[in-house]
Protein backbone atom coordinates (compact mmCIF):
# COMPACT_ATOMS: atom_id res chain seq x y z
CA UNK A 1 0.00 0.00 0.00
CA UNK A 2 1.13 3.67 -0.96
CA UNK A 3 1.90 6.79 1.47
CA UNK A 4 -1.25 8.37 -0.30
CA UNK A 5 -3.62 5.49 0.04
CA UNK A 6 -2.63 5.10 3.81
CA UNK A 7 -3.27 9.35 4.68
CA UNK A 8 -6.86 8.04 3.00
CA UNK A 9 -7.50 5.02 4.68
CA UNK A 10 -6.53 7.07 8.23
CA UNK A 11 -8.49 10.05 7.38
CA UNK A 12 -11.56 7.69 6.59
CA UNK A 13 -10.80 6.27 9.86
CA UNK A 14 -10.88 9.32 11.82
CA UNK A 15 -14.09 10.85 10.14
CA UNK A 16 -15.34 7.44 11.20
CA UNK A 17 -14.52 7.73 14.88
CA UNK A 18 -15.30 11.53 14.87
CA UNK A 19 -18.97 10.58 13.44
CA UNK A 20 -19.50 8.06 16.14
CA UNK A 21 -18.52 10.10 18.68
CA UNK A 22 -20.62 13.25 18.05
CA UNK A 23 -23.27 10.14 17.22
CA UNK A 24 -25.08 9.62 14.04
CA UNK A 25 -26.98 12.80 13.03
CA UNK A 26 -30.58 12.82 11.69
CA UNK A 27 -29.70 14.20 8.25
CA UNK A 28 -27.06 11.60 7.91
CA UNK A 29 -29.26 8.68 9.05
CA UNK A 30 -31.78 9.83 6.24
CA UNK A 31 -28.93 9.80 3.37
CA UNK A 32 -28.03 6.45 4.38
CA UNK A 33 -31.64 5.25 5.13
CA UNK A 34 -31.60 5.61 1.15
CA UNK A 35 -29.11 3.98 0.44
CA UNK A 36 -29.15 0.88 2.64
CA UNK A 37 -33.07 0.41 3.71
CA UNK A 38 -33.63 -3.18 1.97
CA UNK A 39 -37.64 -1.79 1.94
CA UNK A 40 -36.40 0.85 -0.17
CA UNK A 41 -34.13 -1.02 -2.24
CA UNK A 42 -37.03 -3.39 -3.24
CA UNK A 43 -39.43 -0.86 -4.12
CA UNK A 44 -36.76 1.03 -6.54
CA UNK A 45 -36.36 -2.83 -7.90
CA UNK A 46 -39.93 -2.66 -8.29
CA UNK A 47 -39.62 0.60 -10.32
CA UNK A 48 -36.87 -0.96 -12.87
CA UNK A 49 -39.12 -3.87 -13.44
CA UNK A 50 -41.94 -1.36 -14.32
CA UNK A 51 -39.75 0.63 -16.27
CA UNK A 52 -38.97 -2.57 -18.76
CA UNK A 53 -42.31 -3.48 -19.07
CA UNK A 54 -42.87 0.09 -20.67
CA UNK A 55 -40.03 -0.40 -23.03
CA UNK A 56 -41.39 -4.21 -23.91
CA UNK A 57 -45.18 -2.69 -24.54
CA UNK A 58 -43.24 0.32 -26.94
CA UNK A 59 -41.28 -2.37 -28.62
CA UNK A 60 -44.32 -4.11 -29.99
CA UNK A 61 -45.15 -0.98 -32.30
CA UNK A 62 -41.68 -1.61 -34.59
CA UNK A 63 -42.41 -5.23 -35.59
CA UNK A 64 -40.25 -8.13 -35.45
CA UNK A 65 -37.47 -9.45 -37.68
CA UNK A 66 -36.81 -12.70 -38.06
CA UNK A 67 -33.92 -15.24 -39.51
CA UNK A 68 -35.00 -18.83 -40.17
CA UNK A 69 -33.23 -21.42 -41.44
CA UNK A 70 -34.13 -24.72 -42.63
CA UNK A 71 -32.38 -28.12 -43.32
CA UNK A 72 -34.59 -30.64 -44.72
CA UNK A 73 -34.41 -34.02 -46.61
CA UNK A 74 -37.09 -35.62 -48.74
CA UNK A 75 -38.18 -38.11 -51.11
CA UNK A 76 -41.92 -36.62 -51.05
CA UNK A 77 -42.92 -35.70 -54.66
CA UNK A 78 -44.62 -32.54 -53.44
CA UNK A 79 -41.81 -31.84 -51.13
CA UNK A 80 -39.08 -32.47 -53.95
CA UNK A 81 -40.95 -30.57 -56.69
CA UNK A 82 -41.54 -28.09 -53.91
CA UNK A 83 -38.18 -27.99 -52.94
CA UNK A 84 -36.62 -27.92 -56.58
CA UNK A 85 -38.89 -24.87 -57.42
CA UNK A 86 -37.85 -22.91 -54.05
CA UNK A 87 -34.11 -23.52 -55.28
CA UNK A 88 -34.64 -22.30 -58.99
CA UNK A 89 -33.47 -25.65 -60.28
CA UNK A 90 -36.81 -27.26 -61.66
CA UNK A 91 -35.88 -28.57 -64.93
CA UNK A 92 -38.73 -30.13 -67.63
CA UNK A 93 -37.02 -33.85 -66.96
CA UNK A 94 -38.73 -33.40 -63.21
CA UNK A 95 -42.35 -33.40 -65.33
CA UNK A 96 -41.40 -36.92 -66.62
CA UNK A 97 -40.88 -35.99 -69.93
CA UNK A 98 -38.26 -38.09 -70.03
CA UNK A 99 -41.01 -41.06 -70.74
CA UNK A 100 -42.67 -39.01 -73.37
CA UNK A 101 -42.41 -40.68 -76.58
CA UNK A 102 -44.63 -39.48 -79.72
CA UNK A 103 -45.49 -42.89 -81.14
CA UNK A 104 -47.35 -44.09 -77.97
CA UNK A 105 -51.36 -42.90 -79.05
CA UNK A 106 -51.68 -43.07 -74.78
CA UNK A 107 -49.42 -40.95 -73.45
CA UNK A 108 -51.49 -38.70 -71.68
CA UNK A 109 -52.36 -41.61 -69.65
CA UNK A 110 -48.94 -42.62 -68.79
CA UNK A 111 -47.69 -41.70 -65.16
CA UNK A 112 -44.50 -39.88 -65.07
CA UNK A 113 -42.13 -41.76 -62.50
CA UNK A 114 -39.72 -38.79 -62.26
CA UNK A 115 -42.15 -36.83 -61.01
CA UNK A 116 -44.40 -39.31 -58.42
CA UNK A 117 -41.08 -41.29 -57.67
CA UNK A 118 -38.34 -38.71 -57.37
CA UNK A 119 -35.37 -39.75 -55.50
CA UNK A 120 -33.83 -38.10 -52.19
CA UNK A 121 -33.72 -34.39 -52.46
CA UNK A 122 -31.69 -31.92 -50.31
CA UNK A 123 -33.24 -28.65 -49.15
CA UNK A 124 -31.72 -25.26 -47.41
CA UNK A 125 -33.11 -22.76 -47.07
CA UNK A 126 -32.17 -19.06 -45.13
CA UNK A 127 -34.50 -16.39 -44.69
CA UNK A 128 -35.33 -12.95 -42.74
CA UNK A 129 -38.64 -12.28 -42.35
CA UNK A 130 -39.87 -8.26 -41.04
CA UNK A 131 -43.64 -7.71 -40.07
CA UNK A 132 -44.94 -4.43 -38.88
CA UNK A 133 -48.77 -3.67 -37.73
CA UNK A 134 -49.80 -0.52 -40.06
CA UNK A 135 -52.61 -0.21 -37.82
CA UNK A 136 -53.92 -1.88 -34.57
CA UNK A 137 -57.52 0.57 -33.85
CA UNK A 138 -55.24 2.00 -31.36
CA UNK A 139 -54.40 -0.97 -29.41
CA UNK A 140 -50.04 -0.36 -29.62
CA UNK A 141 -50.26 2.95 -28.24
CA UNK A 142 -53.04 2.39 -25.10
CA UNK A 143 -50.46 -0.78 -24.45
CA UNK A 144 -47.64 1.46 -24.38
CA UNK A 145 -49.71 4.19 -22.38
CA UNK A 146 -51.07 2.12 -19.62
CA UNK A 147 -47.71 0.44 -19.21
CA UNK A 148 -46.07 4.35 -18.45
CA UNK A 149 -49.33 4.95 -15.96
CA UNK A 150 -48.20 1.66 -14.46
CA UNK A 151 -44.58 2.62 -14.16
CA UNK A 152 -45.30 6.21 -13.02
CA UNK A 153 -47.83 4.21 -10.09
CA UNK A 154 -44.17 2.20 -9.01
CA UNK A 155 -42.57 5.53 -8.76
CA UNK A 156 -45.10 6.78 -6.70
CA UNK A 157 -45.11 3.45 -4.53
CA UNK A 158 -41.27 3.89 -4.29
CA UNK A 159 -41.78 7.48 -3.29
CA UNK A 160 -44.47 6.69 -0.66
CA UNK A 161 -41.85 3.93 0.81
CA UNK A 162 -39.38 6.24 0.95
CA UNK A 163 -41.81 8.10 3.25
CA UNK A 164 -42.58 6.10 5.70
CA UNK A 165 -39.35 4.72 6.15
CA UNK A 166 -38.51 8.13 6.62
CA UNK A 167 -41.30 9.01 8.83
CA UNK A 168 -40.38 5.61 11.02
CA UNK A 169 -36.59 7.12 11.10
CA UNK A 170 -37.62 10.53 12.03
CA UNK A 171 -40.49 9.90 14.58
CA UNK A 172 -37.38 7.15 16.14
CA UNK A 173 -35.08 10.01 16.35
CA UNK A 174 -37.80 12.56 18.18
CA UNK A 175 -38.71 9.38 20.59
CA UNK A 176 -35.29 9.19 21.33
CA UNK A 177 -34.95 12.66 22.43
CA UNK A 178 -37.88 12.52 24.41
CA UNK A 179 -36.87 9.03 25.66
CA UNK A 180 -33.61 10.70 27.29
CA UNK A 181 -35.11 13.57 28.64
CA UNK A 182 -37.57 11.50 30.42
CA UNK A 183 -34.68 9.60 31.64
CA UNK A 184 -32.72 12.49 32.68
CA UNK A 185 -35.69 13.89 35.08
CA UNK A 186 -35.99 10.68 36.20
CA UNK A 187 -32.74 10.09 37.03
CA UNK A 188 -33.00 13.71 38.90
CA UNK A 189 -35.81 12.32 41.00
CA UNK A 190 -33.86 9.23 41.55
CA UNK A 191 -30.45 11.52 42.80
CA UNK A 192 -33.44 13.79 44.85
CA UNK A 193 -34.60 10.04 46.12
CA UNK A 194 -30.80 8.99 47.36
CA UNK A 195 -30.21 12.59 49.22
CA UNK A 196 -33.99 12.03 50.93
CA UNK A 197 -32.99 8.27 51.96
CA UNK A 198 -29.69 10.14 53.64
CA UNK A 199 -31.00 12.40 55.24
CA UNK A 200 -34.21 9.93 56.57
CA UNK A 201 -30.99 8.01 58.04
CA UNK A 202 -29.71 10.86 59.75
CA UNK A 203 -32.82 11.92 61.33
CA UNK A 204 -33.57 8.10 62.44
CA UNK A 205 -30.03 8.34 64.08
CA UNK A 206 -31.29 11.45 65.93
CA UNK A 207 -34.78 9.98 66.93
CA UNK A 208 -36.69 12.61 64.78
CA UNK A 209 -37.79 9.91 62.42
CA UNK A 210 -38.52 6.23 62.33
CA UNK A 211 -37.71 3.16 60.29
CA UNK A 212 -40.89 2.53 58.34
CA UNK A 213 -40.00 6.05 56.82
CA UNK A 214 -36.34 5.01 55.56
CA UNK A 215 -38.61 2.15 54.25
CA UNK A 216 -41.00 4.19 52.57
CA UNK A 217 -38.28 5.60 51.02
CA UNK A 218 -36.06 3.33 49.75
CA UNK A 219 -39.58 1.66 48.41
CA UNK A 220 -39.64 4.57 46.06
CA UNK A 221 -36.20 4.37 44.76
CA UNK A 222 -36.59 0.84 43.87
CA UNK A 223 -39.79 2.08 41.82
CA UNK A 224 -38.01 4.24 40.45
CA UNK A 225 -34.90 2.56 39.36
CA UNK A 226 -37.40 0.36 37.74
CA UNK A 227 -38.69 2.72 35.43
CA UNK A 228 -35.54 4.44 34.49
CA UNK A 229 -34.21 0.48 33.82
CA UNK A 230 -37.34 -0.09 31.41
CA UNK A 231 -36.46 3.11 29.60
CA UNK A 232 -32.81 2.16 29.53
CA UNK A 233 -34.39 -0.89 27.72
CA UNK A 234 -36.66 0.96 25.57
CA UNK A 235 -33.72 3.05 24.63
CA UNK A 236 -31.62 0.05 23.49
CA UNK A 237 -34.73 -1.50 21.56
CA UNK A 238 -34.97 1.84 19.58
CA UNK A 239 -31.67 1.49 18.73
CA UNK A 240 -31.97 -1.90 17.47
CA UNK A 241 -34.58 -0.98 15.07
CA UNK A 242 -32.42 2.16 14.21
CA UNK A 243 -29.68 -0.56 13.07
CA UNK A 244 -32.41 -2.16 10.85
CA UNK A 245 -33.61 0.70 9.42
CA UNK A 246 -30.68 1.53 8.61
CA UNK A 247 -29.03 -1.90 7.64
CA UNK A 248 -25.70 -1.36 10.12
CA UNK A 249 -25.39 -0.84 13.45
CA UNK A 250 -25.89 2.58 15.28
CA UNK A 251 -24.83 2.67 19.05
CA UNK A 252 -25.48 6.35 19.14
CA UNK A 253 -26.69 9.29 17.53
CA UNK A 254 -27.15 13.21 18.02
CA UNK A 255 -30.50 13.97 19.17
CA UNK A 256 -32.82 16.85 18.16
CA UNK A 257 -32.43 20.11 19.46
CA UNK A 258 -35.79 20.39 19.74
CA UNK A 259 -38.21 17.35 21.49
CA UNK A 260 -41.06 17.53 18.27
CA UNK A 261 -40.90 18.57 14.82
CA UNK A 262 -42.24 21.88 13.58
CA UNK A 263 -45.22 21.14 10.93
CA UNK A 264 -47.01 24.23 9.38
CA UNK A 265 -48.89 22.32 6.24
CA UNK A 266 -51.71 23.76 4.72
CA UNK A 267 -54.48 21.33 3.23
CA UNK A 268 -53.81 22.53 -0.25
CA UNK A 269 -50.38 21.04 -0.21
CA UNK A 270 -51.19 17.99 1.02
CA UNK A 271 -53.72 17.33 -1.36
CA UNK A 272 -51.05 18.20 -3.89
CA UNK A 273 -48.56 15.88 -2.72
CA UNK A 274 -50.71 12.95 -1.18
CA UNK A 275 -49.43 9.57 -2.91
CA UNK A 276 -52.71 7.95 -2.42
CA UNK A 277 -54.40 10.59 -4.70
CA UNK A 278 -51.65 10.76 -7.19
CA UNK A 279 -52.10 7.48 -7.60
CA UNK A 280 -55.87 7.61 -7.57
CA UNK A 281 -55.51 10.01 -10.47
CA UNK A 282 -53.08 8.18 -12.54
CA UNK A 283 -55.38 4.97 -12.00
CA UNK A 284 -58.15 7.02 -13.82
CA UNK A 285 -55.72 8.17 -17.05
CA UNK A 286 -55.43 3.85 -16.58
CA UNK A 287 -59.04 3.74 -16.90
CA UNK A 288 -59.29 6.03 -19.98
CA UNK A 289 -56.88 4.28 -21.78
CA UNK A 290 -58.57 1.03 -21.16
CA UNK A 291 -61.90 2.56 -22.88
CA UNK A 292 -59.67 3.41 -26.05
CA UNK A 293 -58.42 -0.49 -26.23
CA UNK A 294 -61.89 -1.63 -25.91
CA UNK A 295 -63.24 0.65 -28.60
CA UNK A 296 -59.87 -0.60 -30.79
CA UNK A 297 -61.88 -4.05 -32.07
CA UNK A 298 -64.35 -1.91 -33.54
CA UNK A 299 -61.33 -0.79 -35.93
CA UNK A 300 -59.60 -3.15 -38.76
CA UNK A 301 -55.91 -3.95 -37.82
CA UNK A 302 -53.13 -3.78 -40.73
CA UNK A 303 -49.95 -5.02 -41.15
CA UNK A 304 -47.39 -5.60 -43.40
CA UNK A 305 -44.43 -7.59 -43.87
CA UNK A 306 -41.59 -8.24 -45.95
CA UNK A 307 -39.44 -11.42 -46.77
CA UNK A 308 -35.55 -12.31 -48.26
CA UNK A 309 -34.88 -16.45 -49.01
CA UNK A 310 -32.40 -18.04 -50.55
CA UNK A 311 -32.76 -21.82 -51.08
CA UNK A 312 -30.32 -24.89 -52.61
CA UNK A 313 -29.55 -28.44 -52.16
CA UNK A 314 -26.63 -27.63 -50.59
CA UNK A 315 -25.73 -25.14 -47.39
CA UNK A 316 -25.55 -21.07 -48.44
CA UNK A 317 -25.02 -22.82 -52.17
CA UNK A 318 -25.76 -20.34 -55.25
CA UNK A 319 -26.85 -18.26 -52.34
CA UNK A 320 -27.14 -14.85 -54.62
CA UNK A 321 -28.48 -16.95 -58.02
CA UNK A 322 -31.50 -18.10 -55.70
CA UNK A 323 -32.49 -15.01 -53.86
CA UNK A 324 -36.62 -14.42 -53.69
CA UNK A 325 -38.02 -11.46 -51.96
CA UNK A 326 -41.71 -11.24 -50.95
CA UNK A 327 -44.01 -7.89 -49.85
CA UNK A 328 -47.23 -7.91 -48.55
CA UNK A 329 -50.07 -6.92 -46.40
CA UNK A 330 -53.17 -8.28 -44.65
CA UNK A 331 -55.97 -6.26 -43.66
CA UNK A 332 -58.53 -8.10 -40.80
CA UNK A 333 -61.42 -7.09 -39.67
CA UNK A 334 -64.01 -8.62 -37.38
CA UNK A 335 -67.26 -7.44 -38.09
CA UNK A 336 -69.39 -9.46 -35.37
CA UNK A 337 -68.73 -11.27 -32.06
CA UNK A 338 -72.27 -11.80 -30.75
CA UNK A 339 -71.88 -8.42 -28.86
CA UNK A 340 -68.66 -9.04 -27.02
CA UNK A 341 -66.98 -6.40 -28.16
CA UNK A 342 -70.11 -3.71 -27.42
CA UNK A 343 -70.42 -5.10 -24.01
CA UNK A 344 -66.39 -4.76 -22.90
CA UNK A 345 -66.70 -0.59 -24.22
CA UNK A 346 -69.66 -0.48 -21.74
CA UNK A 347 -67.93 -2.29 -19.39
CA UNK A 348 -64.87 0.03 -19.57
CA UNK A 349 -67.02 3.11 -19.64
CA UNK A 350 -68.72 1.79 -16.57
CA UNK A 351 -65.10 1.36 -14.82
CA UNK A 352 -63.96 4.35 -15.70
CA UNK A 353 -66.97 6.51 -14.19
CA UNK A 354 -66.71 4.59 -10.96
CA UNK A 355 -62.72 5.25 -11.02
CA UNK A 356 -63.74 9.08 -11.43
CA UNK A 357 -66.07 8.80 -8.31
CA UNK A 358 -63.83 6.68 -6.19
CA UNK A 359 -60.74 9.92 -6.67
CA UNK A 360 -63.24 12.73 -5.99
CA UNK A 361 -63.88 10.35 -2.87
CA UNK A 362 -60.20 9.72 -1.81
CA UNK A 363 -59.84 13.36 -2.06
CA UNK A 364 -62.96 14.06 0.60
CA UNK A 365 -61.11 11.55 2.60
CA UNK A 366 -57.61 12.74 2.30
CA UNK A 367 -59.12 16.22 3.53
CA UNK A 368 -60.95 14.84 6.49
CA UNK A 369 -58.07 13.08 7.31
CA UNK A 370 -56.00 16.40 7.33
CA UNK A 371 -58.57 17.92 9.62
CA UNK A 372 -58.88 15.58 12.09
CA UNK A 373 -54.79 15.22 12.38
CA UNK A 374 -54.67 19.07 12.80
CA UNK A 375 -57.20 19.28 15.21
CA UNK A 376 -56.15 16.54 17.28
CA UNK A 377 -52.56 18.13 17.42
CA UNK A 378 -53.90 21.59 18.29
CA UNK A 379 -55.85 19.16 21.19
CA UNK A 380 -52.15 17.54 22.05
CA UNK A 381 -50.49 21.15 21.70
CA UNK A 382 -52.96 22.50 25.03
CA UNK A 383 -52.25 19.01 26.67
CA UNK A 384 -48.51 19.70 26.31
CA UNK A 385 -48.80 23.16 27.95
CA UNK A 386 -50.94 22.27 31.01
CA UNK A 387 -49.01 19.09 31.68
CA UNK A 388 -46.00 20.84 31.43
CA UNK A 389 -47.17 23.38 33.97
CA UNK A 390 -48.49 20.81 36.26
CA UNK A 391 -44.98 19.46 36.36
CA UNK A 392 -43.64 22.48 37.56
CA UNK A 393 -46.08 22.85 39.48
CA UNK A 394 -45.67 18.69 40.77
CA UNK A 395 -41.79 19.49 41.31
CA UNK A 396 -42.46 22.63 43.89
CA UNK A 397 -44.93 21.12 45.76
CA UNK A 398 -42.69 17.60 46.45
CA UNK A 399 -39.41 20.39 47.37
CA UNK A 400 -41.79 21.80 49.28
CA UNK A 401 -43.35 19.05 51.42
CA UNK A 402 -39.49 17.81 51.63
CA UNK A 403 -38.92 20.50 53.37
CA UNK A 404 -41.72 20.68 55.50
CA UNK A 405 -40.51 16.72 56.14
CA UNK A 406 -37.28 17.85 57.41
CA UNK A 407 -38.88 20.45 59.80
CA UNK A 408 -41.48 17.45 60.75
CA UNK A 409 -44.19 19.33 59.58
CA UNK A 410 -45.01 16.58 57.03
CA UNK A 411 -44.62 12.79 57.16
CA UNK A 412 -42.39 10.42 54.96
CA UNK A 413 -46.29 9.23 53.30
CA UNK A 414 -47.43 12.70 52.47
CA UNK A 415 -43.96 13.18 50.65
CA UNK A 416 -43.77 9.74 48.82
CA UNK A 417 -47.78 10.71 47.81
CA UNK A 418 -46.24 14.09 46.06
CA UNK A 419 -43.22 12.34 44.64
CA UNK A 420 -45.60 10.00 42.98
CA UNK A 421 -47.54 12.93 41.49
CA UNK A 422 -44.56 14.51 39.82
CA UNK A 423 -43.29 10.97 38.67
CA UNK A 424 -46.62 10.70 36.74
CA UNK A 425 -46.48 14.22 35.59
CA UNK A 426 -43.23 13.30 34.22
CA UNK A 427 -44.49 10.20 32.26
CA UNK A 428 -48.06 11.64 31.30
CA UNK A 429 -45.92 14.23 29.74
CA UNK A 430 -43.66 12.14 28.06
CA UNK A 431 -46.81 10.06 26.53
CA UNK A 432 -48.38 13.13 25.69
CA UNK A 433 -45.44 14.63 23.42
CA UNK A 434 -44.78 10.49 22.10
CA UNK A 435 -48.76 11.25 20.94
CA UNK A 436 -48.26 15.04 19.72
CA UNK A 437 -45.21 13.73 17.52
CA UNK A 438 -46.11 11.05 15.68
CA UNK A 439 -49.51 12.92 14.78
CA UNK A 440 -47.03 15.69 13.73
CA UNK A 441 -45.45 12.75 11.38
CA UNK A 442 -48.89 11.31 10.59
CA UNK A 443 -49.22 14.99 8.59
CA UNK A 444 -45.80 15.00 7.05
CA UNK A 445 -46.77 11.35 6.10
CA UNK A 446 -50.27 12.48 4.66
CA UNK A 447 -48.17 14.84 2.23
CA UNK A 448 -45.75 12.49 0.81
CA UNK A 449 -43.17 14.20 3.46
CA UNK A 450 -43.23 17.79 2.53
CA UNK A 451 -42.64 20.14 5.09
Amino acid sequence: MNTLSRIFGATLLIGSAQLMASGLSLPAALEILENNNLEIRSANLDLQSAQSDTEIAKGYKYGSLDFTETASRSNDAGNVFGFKLSSREATFGDFGFAQFDNTNPNILSVQPKDLNYPGYQNYFQSKLTYMVPLYTGGKLSAYGNISEKMEKIKKLDADHMKTEKRYELRKSYYDMALLQSSIDQMKTIHKNIVTLEHTTQMMIQEGYAKKVDLLEVEARKANVQRSITEMEANKKLLYHYLSFLLNENVTEIELPKKDYPASALSETEVLASNTDLQKASTGLEIREKMVDLAYAPFLPQIGAFAEASSADNSFLGDFNDHKAFTIGAKLSWNLFNGGVDKNSLEKARIEKLKTTTQVELAKKGIALQFDKIRTEIDSLNSQVNSLEKERDLADQIYKNYEGRYHEHLASMSDVIIKQSQQIEKVLNLQMVKNQRNERIFALEKLSNGVK
